[in-house]
């Protein structure tokens, strides 16, 4: 065990993360050059489109050093906001952590928060200051950040440039020197915690985990905690470029199990493997359960496919555990599922998962977040969906969830910043200039306020310099509304929001005009209308394709034309009652983006 060392990469996004791990895979040869592609560790098409890592990888690199041969286990985490679950299943899986700070932008929010997590679970931190080789690198006022945020001194921050190679030699000299070597008890009962899985089709389900104590041998009799299920290791090995089968791990590795398991039920993230005959006496504290923050529907587009979208989902669910879903049914869409996420990229990187690695097309309706309804006996419902709103005379009050938001800027933006914060109703806190020219801002605003285009309207007023990390901080009295939009006076359940009072008629006013944009001309009038109850507040009309009945009247008495065009609308008002409006996907999802 004092040959190996575990340690994550963490940072915020795009200080390069996954470009440092490159450099440490090459420096340790656990890949050829032939082999060798930028950002090596992000496997998913997806992730390397957009240049973010959204899974956390975990690899084994083995190094000669001083005369010994080390293991390092490493682990790469994601940078974004809505991924800081992924992060703290990596923490706690290691004993350091590697912190990453770009010199040309210095330390912004989800560093400062990721780095929180490390120190709560008392892990050694290496701070690294990467992007040397850039003309723009501040490296002097970035160390001063670093020493205020930390309390290290000058010389323990090691400067690199993940891009070139430079410093990477000192990095691993100090990982093997600063980052203790894990404890535990080889001679104990097995604990072992699971911090990740993947489904494969042919094998079942690949479960990585960590070993705290105890040593596992190929064709152990195994039992899972959580779930009270047992099983034989088929095989066991360790995480290279690929999966390397060992006959035995002992305390300290880190490693994968396949034992057969077809159905993702068995497998849960944060559970403790121990041996069967042998069992160890308590759970290892993995991590807290996930709170998802934004709720939406997704529905299969063909109603017949909705076993296979929940098969998908389950399948989804072992790749990222932060996911949650239940079975729900709405009069316009059928049947589907209310799925809960971290955020808003977690979404759309989901159904855009289930559209590649599935071959699923669904449908999502608008996202929301979930409230408290109180009613007049003092019971508390919690509500997912506006659907699932009760009638107003059960409704005593509604709580809406608050967070807390840390905003880091230039101080030349912070006047907009207000102004975008004031106007999503937050209240300003507190406000902290770390240097001369960056300041911390911290609000208490609305999560459903956030929930659309805060991050977007953030990153764009202030040239994409400010950063936004938040947490939440508990439930407040809302002056909620439901607003229901109408098509011919039906309405349609995958578009009702619930909305504050004072943006209720800006908002209704703005969904009806999208939609006269998208919903395709029919033969009739198609009536689209916002309602608060039973109070209509906004109309537009989608005029209906005519056709000229009176074209072949050449003159003669106006009756004539009045029979025809009476006996037109007669027809339109018949076609009207049986039509029924189909709402395009495409509305959907621009509800979305409206700005």
């Amino acid at each position: 065990m004092e040959t190996i060392r575990n340690f994550c990469i963490i940072a915020h996004i795009d200080h390069g993360k996954s470009t440092l791990a490159d450099r440490l895979l090459q420096f340790t040869d656990t890949l050829s050059d032939r082999d060798f592609q930028d950002q090596v560790l992000d496997n998913m098409d997806l992730e390397r489109e957009r240049g973010i890592t959204i899974k956390s990888h975990a690899i084994q690199m083995r190094l000669t050093f001083e005369g010994k041969t080390y293991k390092l286990n490493l682990i790469d985490t994601p940078g974004h906001v809505d991924f800081s679950y992924e992060v703290s299943r990596a923490i706690a899986a290691c004993e350091g952590a590697l912190l990453v700070v770009d010199a040309t932008q210095g330390i912004q929010a989800q560093t400062i928060s990721n780095l929180y997590q490390a120190l709560d679970h008392n892990l050694e931190v290496i701070p690294v200051l990467n992007k040397m080789d850039m003309d723009n690198a501040m490296p002097e006022e970035v160390k001063e950040q670093i020493v205020d945020l930390i309390g290290c001194r000058e010389e323990d921050i090691i400067e690199a440039s993940a891009k070139t190679g430079y410093g990477v030699d000192r990095i691993i000299e100090e990982i093997i020197h600063r980052i203790p070597p894990p404890k535990g008890d080889p001679e104990a009962p097995l604990q072992a915690l699971i911090f990740d899985s993947v489904f494969n089709s042919f094998r079942g389900i690949y479960a990585y985990f960590r070993i705290f104590n105890g040593r596992i041998r190929k064709g152990d009799h195994v039992k899972f905690f959580a779930t009270g299920s047992d099983y034989a290791a088929d095989e066991i090995g360790v995480l290279k470029m690929k999966f390397e089968p060992v006959d035995m791990l002992e305390a300290g590795d880190v490693g994968y199990i396949i034992s057969g398991i077809k159905s993702s039920k068995e497998v849960k993230v944060g559970d403790t493997i121990t041996g069967y005959d042998h069992p160890c006496p308590t759970v290892i504290e993995g991590f807290k359960n996930v709170k998802p923050m934004v709720f939406a529907g997704v529905y299969p587009v063909d109603a017949d496919d909705y076993e296979e979208l929940r098969a998908s989902i389950e399948k989804l669910q072992l790749n990222d555990a932060s996911l949650f879903y239940e079975p729900e049914s709405s009069a316009a869409l059928g049947f589907g599922f209310r799925c809960g996420f971290l955020g808003l990229l977690h979404m759309e990187i989901i159904q855009e998962r289930l559209d590649r690695e599935f071959d699923m097309d669904v449908i999502t309706t608008v996202p929301n977040v979930s409230f408290k309804v109180i009613t007049p006996k003092g019971e508390t419902i919690e509500v997912h969906n506006p659907s699932g709103m009760p009638d107003p005379k059960y409704i005593h009050h509604i709580e809406e969830p608050y967070i807390t938001a840390q905003v880091i800027s230039k101080t030349e933006y912070i006047g907009a910043i207000m102004k975008l914060c004031i106007d999503k109703r937050g209240t300003l806190k507190n406000q902290v200039y770390l240097t001369t020219d960056r300041v911390e801002i911290t609000f208490e605003m609305p999560l459903s306020e956030i929930v659309f285009d805060f991050y977007d309207k953030l990153k764009s007023i202030s040239k994409g310099y400010a950063s936004f990390d938040y947490y939440m901080s508990g439930y407040k009295l809302a002056d909620l509304i439901k607003l229901d939009i109408l098509l011919n006076g039906d309405p349609v359940d995958a578009l009702s929001t619930l909305i504050h009072r004072d943006n209720a008629y800006d908002f209704g006013r703005r969904m009806c005009e999208k939609l006269k944009e998208l919903i395709p001309r029919q033969q009739y009038d198609v009536a689209i209308q916002a309602a608060i109850g039973a109070k209509i507040i906004a109309r537009e009309t989608v005029k209906a394709f005519r056709k000229d009945v009176t074209a072949k009247c050449y003159g003669g008495d106006i009756t004539r034309k009045r029979k025809l065009l009476e006996k037109q609308k007669k027809g339109k008002k018949r076609m009207r009652q049986v039509g029924n409006v189909e709402v395009p996907q495409s509305a959907f999802l621009a509800v979305l983006k409206m700005d």
